[in-house]
């Protein structure tokens, strides 16, 4: 995997919206489809901006988040 990238496990996904707000390059949205539960999960919507701070992953209540790093020279 080339850039960073946020995993988002879509049924623990509750949309409360607490990583996209603390994203600094605004890559995370509240996202158009509801999962199993109703709720509308987040969504990355600009991938290659990612800089893999994984704040969205610390503020995260329900662990939906993970968060990959690319390795430097990559």
């Amino acid at each position: 995997m080339a850039n960073n990238h946020v995993e988002i496990k879509t049924e623990r996904c509750k949309g409360c919206g607490l990583c996209v707000s603390v994203c600094p390059k605004k890559v995370l949205e509240i996202g158009e489809t509801a999962n199993s539960k109703g709720y509308y999960a987040v969504i990355m919507q600009d991938e290659d901006k990612c800089i893999g701070c994984a704040f969205c992953a610390l503020m995260c209540p329900d662990l939906a988040l993970e968060v990959y790093r690319a390795e430097k020279g990559e």
